[in-house]
């Protein structure tokens, strides 16, 4: 049976305090009442503690874009797990491509955040996803495998329930370029496969794994069909109010 769709809008460096006050407490009014479909923002962490107050008895999740493997310490410019967890996140993003590519992230370095974010009840979203020369060098599989394993190094069964997977190929963020359908569902399977390899197939059955890359409404509905693919993790897209919405119609009707 088919999961109900993971929908997450990651605002990244954009919007104002202002819009995004207004963009939460127009999109809780929108689908407050829709139980097809599980939603989250990631909002900038200046914007959270707001944010949060405004979502907090709606079924929206709030998603930290980042966190530190310490609890807390000497680390300038560095934001902790139990910082976003007491202004109410109940979500990270772990490993997105861009904190791999622009800020040198390291899959020991992700590792240790997921464990942090596990330890205090924080759900992590483990991204994963390959640049165009590793797609082109035939090394999708290599690379997907190396940053999932490696990313769930030490993490035990009955802690995968709370972890998703985004599989968000580098080459199509931000481009314009999508990972057609069934190249994202092939990777998807792929991904499935390894950990029921790791974990069974029961556990790895219920593990969301979200599609993310230049994802729109036009091809929103193309995707969520697909068997392996849960969810998607929207970029450019869902820091408009109109498409993000577009969005959740099309992978619910």
């Amino acid at each position: 049976m088919k999961k109900k769709p993971l929908i997450v809008g990651n605002w990244k460096m954009n919007l104002t305090l202002r819009e995004g006050i207004e963009f939460a407490r127009s999109l809780s009014e929108r689908i407050s009442e829709n139980s097809n479909i599980i939603c989250g923002i990631c909002p900038p962490f200046v914007f959270l503690n707001d944010i949060c107050k405004i979502l907090k008895d709606s079924n929206i999740y709030v998603v930290a874009q980042n966190i530190h493997n310490e609890k807390s310490g000497a680390f300038t410019g560095e934001i902790s797990a139990l910082m976003v967890k007491e202004v109410g996140c109940t979500h990270v993003l772990i490993g997105h491509s861009e904190r791999r590519q622009l800020f040198g992230e390291k899959d020991s370095f992700i590792n240790a955040k997921i464990k942090m974010a596990l330890s205090i009840g924080l759900k992590p979203i483990l991204c994963i996803g390959e640049t165009l020369k590793e797609r082109e060098d035939g090394k999708t599989e290599y690379v997907i495998e190396n940053q999932l394993r490696s990313g769930l190094n030490g993490i035990e069964s009955d802690c995968i329930k709370d972890i998703s997977i985004a599989y968000e190929p580098v080459w199509a963020i931000g481009t314009g370029r999508t990972a057609s359908p069934e190249q994202a569902n092939e990777v998807h399977s792929f991904v499935r496969g390894i950990l029921s390899d790791e974990y069974g197939v029961n556990v790895s059955n219920s593990v969301y794994i979200q599609y993310g890359g230049s994802v729109k409404p036009e091809n929103a509905k193309e995707l969520m069909v697909k068997s392996e693919i849960d969810g998607l993790l929207v970029g450019g897209a869902s820091i408009k109010l109109g498409s993000f919405l577009d969005i959740i119609c099309n992978c619910v009707n």
